[in-house]
């Protein structure tokens, strides 16, 4: 089966869960991290190579405070629980975006992670954390501007490879699906770049009800598609 080597998912639908639940919407994040271990497991089990998850972007910081405040708390609250089994699993965990804002303890927490995971040959699990599009391509932009200034580069040697390896996403593979749950049908500033020739899948399904059987059923349909990029 042609399954792809990098999945990327916007993991839409936790507070709309917890509503219908009649919970609070922290409730949801917890539910959807719990998710995160059973989705990477699976595709890890599937042969994916790389799965990059959208978990909090640079515009969720204008969300209510004890929101936020409950978010910064999560990936303590995730790795604590769940680290050894992604170690048991093989699995490697990765971050992009701009941590420097998380909390301290937070970020001790993600880079321990990072340790912890390094020699680790199975999927890399990366969250994109504090992540938005747009500004990872402002921040690449003026990496590239800075490295003219100094000389080290050439405006003429500018290309889409010299862009893509001032990118976050620079290590990893080219994004062969990006994944939506919970109905919502657009891309809110993530990774603008590098989904341009990617295949996107959209399910009315929540991410805290996204199963294996619901991975598999996006997968099926992506490996049954003829990709052109832009060709014949």
């Amino acid at each position: 089966m042609n399954y792809p080597q990098h999945i990327a998912i916007i993991m839409d639908g936790n507070g709309r869960w917890a509503k219908k639940q009649g919970k609070p919407r922290t409730a949801g994040h917890y539910k959807g991290s719990e998710n995160v271990r059973d989705i990477a497991i699976a595709a890890n089990d599937l042969g994916v190579k790389v799965l990059t998850l959208y978990a909090f972007s640079t515009e969720n910081w204008s969300r209510p405070e004890d929101e936020v405040n409950y978010l910064m708390k999560l990936p303590s609250v995730f790795f604590e629980a769940y680290l050894k089994e992604l170690m048991k699993n093989n699995i490697r965990i990765a971050f992009i975006g701009e941590m420097d804002k998380f909390p301290a303890e937070t970020r001790k927490v993600m880079e321990n992670a990072i340790e912890k995971t390094k020699d680790n040959t199975g999927l890399i699990l990366n969250f994109a954390l504090n992540y938005g599009s747009r500004r990872e391509i402002t921040l690449a932009v003026q990496k590239i501007a800075s490295e003219v200034k100094d000389g080290t580069l050439e405006v003429g040697d500018i290309n889409e490879q010299v862009i893509e390896n001032h990118l976050m996403t620079a290590d990893y593979p080219a994004i062969d699906l990006m994944i939506r749950t919970s109905g919502e049908c657009r891309l809110s500033n993530f990774l603008l770049w590098q989904l341009a020739y990617s295949e996107f899948y959209f399910t009315e399904v929540s991410w805290p009800e996204f199963t294996k059987e619901e991975l598999v059923k996006a997968l099926d349909i992506y490996a049954n598609r003829h990709r052109r990029f832009g060709g014949l």
